[in-house]
């Protein structure tokens, strides 16, 4: 069987293979940077015993590996899946399924959350991995051997990193801990695109007034599908910055638009009556119907007072069980905690909630105490004395 896979039947045969293993390492090589949508230019899939470079510039039909992918009986295991998991549903209409991506399960093993596939290989295999090909071009044909060898050196180790951290969450009782990041990862909802909601990641956006908002969803939903048809980045139709001044503006002409340094190069004359037709639609809207940002306060002592003290104790659980504290929250989760918004935190959910978050909750309606006592902080039951402590070394914080 061939290292490097050029045709359909060469593409069947290995995963007729790999359907007789219970773990296929794999991992993609793109382009993005001049495009839209990913241009896929290698799949490279890995088992214990066998390693392949698929080249999907020469294999048109993709469509063997929707049977590998459904295989229930094969784990998919992935480092960083998100972009591969990206790319794999839009070429292949199906999500890899069950998953394994050994970047969040090393964060619950003490690594770093976004550890890096040479680190965990360094790590792992005791193996320092080549960068001579990093920065190649991977949609220049014909591959040189030395691509070639780079490429599977991506998925060459997985299965072994799998087996091993596998074998050391088990014995922490922690690989079930995994399953809702892994069912979060696979979701296709988090690969479907909606123009609609585009707006909501423009820079700057949280500066426009609540009609200035309704005309950017409409021009950012207008960008949006405009560059999908094209296949060009969205920055190359307008960038973040010259939407918000134009919806800033509330152009009611195209010469009020073309205000806006680079706008006017920007547009062809009918794509400028587009942006001005969906600036106006978004400034006709009511004022109940107007979309709005959640704001978050500022100079809020009280709440910063709060955050600081559920990170304390959020840093002192994963101390105790050697996971990296970003792996847990983030410093604007705990925030949002402290104000009350508690709906969809990753922190009050699954493995996390066990951890950290139960106890964050019992912080925040003060049964529990933070103390530091011969300089290290230790969380305990809150319980109610009168008088001084008797220790007046020591310092104690209940929200």
């Amino acid at each position: 069987m061939p290292l490097y896979i050029t045709d359909t039947k060469q593409l069947e045969e290995f995963v007729a293979f790999a359907r007789t293993c219970d773990v296929v390492a794999i991992d993609t090589e793109f382009l993005r940077e001049r495009c839209y949508w990913a241009k896929l230019c290698l799949i490279q899939l890995g088992t214990d015993e066998r390693s392949v470079v698929v080249d999907p510039l020469k294999v048109h039909d993709l469509s063997p590996l929707r049977d590998l992918m459904v295989d229930t009986s094969v784990v998919k295991v992935f480092h960083a899946a998100t972009q591969d998991l990206d790319i794999l549903f839009h070429e292949l209409d199906v999500m890899p399924d069950p998953i394994f991506d050994t970047q969040v399960a090393a964060a619950l093993l003490g690594q770093t959350v976004q550890v890096g596939y040479g680190t965990l290989v360094l790590n792992e295999c005791g193996v320092r991995l080549k960068k001579a090909d990093s920065f190649t071009d991977w949609a220049r044909r014909p591959l040189s051997s030395s691509q070639i060898n780079y490429a599977l050196e991506d998925v060459v180790y997985l299965p072994r990193i799998y087996r091993q951290l596998t074998e050391r969450l088990e014995a922490l009782g922690r690989a079930s801990w995994l399953e809702h990041d892994f069912a979060e990862l696979v979701d296709p909802s988090r690969y479907r695109v909606d123009p609609e909601n585009r707006w909501r990641h423009l820079k700057n956006v949280n500066q426009l007034s609540g009609r200035q908002l309704a005309c950017a969803k409409h021009v950012a939903a207008w960008r949006e599908r405009k560059a999908m048809e094209r296949n060009i980045p969205r920055k190359a139709v307008l960038s973040d910055v010259q939407i918000v001044e134009i919806c800033r503006r509330e152009p009611r002409s195209i010469d009020d638009m073309f205000m806006v340094r680079g706008v006017a190069s920007a547009l062809s004359t009918k794509e400028a009556r587009d942006v001005l037709s969906a600036c106006k639609k978004g400034l006709e809207t009511p004022d109940d119907e107007c979309p709005s940002l959640a704001r978050a306060p500022r100079g809020e002592q009280n709440v910063d007072a709060q955050t600081a003290l559920l990170a304390a104790l959020v840093h002192q659980r994963a101390r105790e069980n050697s996971i990296a504290f970003s792996a847990i929250t983030s410093n604007a989760e705990l925030a949002r905690i402290a104000r009350g918004h508690t709906d969809d935190c990753d922190l009050l959910k699954g493995w996390r909630r066990a951890i950290a978050g139960k106890d964050v909750l019992k912080l925040m309606a003060g049964k529990f105490t933070l103390t530091i006592k011969d300089g290290q902080l230790r969380v305990s039951k809150r319980r109610l004395r009168s008088g001084k402590p008797k220790d007046p070394t020591e310092l104690s914080a209940a929200v």
